[in-house]
């Protein structure tokens, strides 16, 4: 029987507020998070922005200097502002080894070629994964979770992947199609707005694809068993 002396209180309530101490482990940090998330999209696209302006106005020399410049203050700003060094000085480093290949060949068209290997090599690894029947991002769930669930026997989280990794070749194959044709024409202007129009708004896309076929995946293999 309680008495009035006893309130009524839950054991959580007794010992107070939770403390890093009590063994109450903190969310981990997603993929995106560790990447600078969504702002780290758009601070990579300013260098770019950057140099495709100063391109038009300036001697190609100074475009080079100032895109470089512009990476080197937006990665010292993303470090005062506490963000890992791997995601802030990230960006920094494409944008140097761009800025690097322009001044070998001479051509500001080749700032971008870079990225345009990048998602032809994008799309070889995830359509391939398709068609080897492990699909990459099915892969990449598996890894996250321990790597001991049988995802490839359950069909509908198989299909989800697949459709998932297939997200993620299109956005890949058509940066690769699209950009090289325009790189072909030496259309650097151009190149600029297709690196802008076809970076952040067809990864959030293909994320959200992704994030679909993870969230499948966990509500099917961990929470039914």
């Amino acid at each position: 029987m309680r008495t009035d002396e006893e309130p009524n209180v839950t054991p959580e309530q007794s010992r107070g507020p939770a403390r890093p101490d009590d063994g109450v482990e903190a969310p981990k940090p997603t993929v995106l998070h560790q990447m600078g998330g969504t702002a780290g999209f758009v601070y990579s696209t300013v260098p770019v922005v950057v140099f495709v302006t100063a391109n038009a106005f300036l001697p190609l020399p100074v475009a080079v200097g100032i895109a470089v410049a512009t990476g080197l203050a937006l990665s010292v700003f993303r470090l005062s502002r506490g963000e890992r060094l791997v995601s802030a000085a990230g960006s920094l480093l494409g944008v140097a080894l761009a800025a690097g290949i322009v001044v070998w060949t001479g051509s500001a068209r080749d700032f971008f070629v870079i990225g345009i290997w990048a998602s032809l090599a994008g799309f070889v690894v995830t359509f391939g994964s398709v068609l080897a029947r492990r699909p990459l991002t099915g892969v990449i769930w598996n890894a996250l979770h321990g790597g001991t669930w049988a995802w490839r026997s359950d069909r509908p989280v198989c299909v989800a992947h697949d459709v998932a990794t297939l997200a993620a070749a299109s956005v890949f194959g058509a940066r690769f199609v699209i950009q090289q044709w325009l790189y072909l024409a030496d259309s650097t202007g151009a190149l600029g707005i297709a690196r802008v129009a076809m970076g952040t708004p067809l990864t959030v896309l293909a994320a959200l694809v992704v994030l679909w076929a993870f969230r499948r995946s966990t509500r099917r293999l961990i929470r039914t068993n």
